[in-house]
């Protein structure tokens, strides 16, 4: 296996040859996998957001070009890139153009600030930021700034200017601490010949859900989760995504998410915000078939259905996403009686496991239930949930301590969530440790 960044933990070697094996991992980047669902499915359409509606073809031109254009502007592979955008075509592009160029987007929540944000830059001494100008009233270019002023290694910023907005950089500018920034609109050159990259390198970056701690994914594990979520739900090219969760989340990114969608020649649908006014009329208005949401934001759009009337008739299927567990049952049934499709549960977090309606998404996944002494319980009594499997990194990014604690010796993750087996093998979670103690 190909050494990964400096601070990532690697799968030990019999593990790398069980899962290329079984044909979990096959080899390809994911900027590469698009180019070939740009050849397989080019004039259907990828990414609608607003008025603006990418086909796959010209999402995968985009991609090129912006991936040129970062190249241009000095990025190298292996650099990190912070990504702090909202759910539009941009945070996509952006992704993928970043892969493209060989450099490793940083996946930021766009509610994080400076006392979030300048520890990521720092512990993975990013290079670059790309972010809005400004959003919901918060000036990210000047967090940026300020960011950059602490860290020197922080010397390229790209903003993404509101629509219609003049930009404030005309064209490239450089503060006088040496940062540069540019209009990420303005990030477009010819495309240049493809790098050779191993898909056993840090595809990007994921934020852990429950500490600043960065869980580094790469090509080859985020393939096999994106293609095999999708197929656990019986994605089509028919199917029409509806991301209403960050973009950026694990949720909405790959389970089976944008990328899942993207994988067999679906639609994903961006929408402005998760609230029932800008989802429920996409619903009607694209046909969605899919989409994940939180329990909170089902409750909300059963309520605004009720009182709309809304046309939700073309959902199929709702993925009620969590990362930890709670009781949805009266959820669950609202939808299929209000609705007339599915809900199904689905667990899970940036670091794994993942699990559909009780079941692990891969058939190597290992699963053990353990009591505080680290033995296995038996039958269904409960105890902490260990994992490890095909896309269950094995490490955190740049945090020895942390993994000393959080991983077993032989490469378990310790997930923090109670759990136990039913008669017939399910697995269900029942709480998180340090709410029972």
């Amino acid at each position: 296996m190909a050494s990964m960044l400096d601070g990532c933990t690697p799968w030990p070697e019999e593990f790398v040859d069980r899962y290329w094996a079984a044909g979990h991992w096959r080899g390809n980047t994911l900027d590469n996998l698009l180019r070939g669902w740009a050849l397989q499915y080019g004039p259907r359409t990828a990414l609608v957001h607003g008025d603006t509606r990418l086909t796959y073809a010209n999402l995968n031109r985009r991609v090129d070009r912006v991936a040129a254009g970062f190249r241009l502007r000095g990025l190298r592979p292996g650099q990190r890139v912070v990504v702090q955008l909202p759910s539009v075509p941009e945070f996509v592009v952006t992704a993928f153009a970043l892969m493209r160029a060989g450099a490793v987007p940083v996946f930021c929540p766009l509610s994080l600030r400076t006392s979030e944000v300048a520890p990521l830059v720092r512990v993975t001494q990013a290079v670059g930021y790309v972010g809005p100008s400004t959003y919901q009233g918060f000036d990210h270019t000047a967090m940026a700034a300020d960011i950059a002023a602490r860290w020197p290694f922080l010397r390229r910023v790209f903003t993404l200017e509101a629509p219609g907005a003049a930009s404030p950089y005309g064209g490239l500018t450089t503060d006088p601490s040496g940062c540069q920034y540019s209009p990420l609109g303005s990030i477009d050159s010819p495309p240049e010949p493809a790098l050779a990259q191993s898909a056993d390198q840090v595809a990007f970056f994921l934020l852990s859900g429950e500490a600043l701690h960065l869980v580094p994914r790469t090509h080859n594990d985020y393939a096999y989760q994106a293609r095999a979520a999708a197929e656990s739900v019986a994605l089509t090219e028919n199917d029409v995504y509806l991301a209403a969760l960050p973009a950026e989340s694990p949720f909405a990114f790959g389970c089976p998410g944008i990328v899942g969608t993207l994988s067999v020649g679906g639609t994903v649908v961006l929408p402005e915000s998760a609230e029932p006014d800008a989802c429920l009329p996409l619903i009607a208005g694209e046909g969605v078939t899919l989409t994940s949401v939180t329990p909170a934001v089902a409750r909300r759009w059963l309520d605004a259905s009720a009182v709309s009337r809304a046309d939700v008739s073309s959902l199929r299927l709702v993925q009620i996403c969590d990362a930890a567990p709670h009781p949805h049952e009266a959820t669950d049934e609202r939808i299929r009686l209000a609705w007339g499709c599915e809900p199904q549960q689905v667990l899970g977090t940036a670091e794994g496991p993942l699990t559909f309606a009780g079941r692990p998404l891969s058939p190597d996944d290992e699963l053990r239930i353990v009591d505080v002494d680290g033995e296995d319980v038996a039958g269904d009594v409960p105890g902490e949930l260990l994992a490890r499997g095909p896309y269950i990194p094995r490490g955190y990014y740049r945090a020895p301590d942390h993994n000393a604690r959080t991983f077993t010796p032989d490469g378990y993750f310790r997930t923090g969530h109670l759990a136990r087996h039913t008669p017939d093998g399910d697995l269900v979670v029942t709480g998180r440790i340090e709410d029972a103690r």
